[in-house]
């Protein structure tokens, strides 16, 4: 039996959700901000009250280690550009993609993000995935949805693994 290319993502899609969802539902709000090392990027709130999250245009060396926020910032800000792109809009500049914050703002954020996700991909035909995508690719690849579709689930079980790692490295220290 031959499965459809949409429910077979879809497919992959839910597991790697049902896989943050455990992460999710353990994490606190210490937990977003808790900096494993001392060369480190997270999320940093500035006197208005808005965070920011840290940034280089080059990526350094060494790769700093990233924090829940910041991964959590990452994941908003990638998926949301997604989506834009997948509908045809200006995609949003990486500054315009606000962390709401830790603890249930983020997470209420990203089961946000999974709805209109969810909502994005139940619009799509099976003839909308052979369609050239233009992000994240760079020009002239002729990727597809098909390839965007599989780069977000790839993408996210990269991060939820990462999230996964720092909750469980955080639980782990002595009190």
């Amino acid at each position: 039996m031959s499965v459809p290319p949409l429910a077979l993502l879809r497919w992959q899609f839910d597991l790697t959700w049902s896989l943050f969802e455990y992460h999710l539902e353990r994490l606190d709000g210490a937990d977003f901000l808790w900096e494993p090392a001392a060369h480190c990027w997270s999320v940093r709130q500035g006197m208005d009250g808005t965070w920011t999250p840290d940034w280089a245009d080059t990526e350094p060396d060494p790769v700093p280690v990233p924090t829940i926020g910041w991964l959590t910032w990452h994941v908003g800000w990638w998926w949301t550009v997604t989506m834009d792109h997948l509908r045809g809009v200006p995609a949003r500049d990486r500054t315009a993609v606000a962390w709401p914050g830790a603890g249930e703002p983020s997470v209420a954020w990203l089961r946000g993000l999974r709805s209109e996700w969810l909502g994005l991909l139940d619009q799509l035909s099976e003839g909308d995935l052979d369609r050239i995508a233009t992000f994240p690719w760079p020009d002239g690849t002729h990727h597809t949805v098909t390839h965007t579709i599989g780069w977000v689930n790839s993408e996210l079980m990269k991060n939820v693994a990462e999230i996964g790692q720092l909750r469980l490295m955080r639980a782990a220290q002595p009190v």
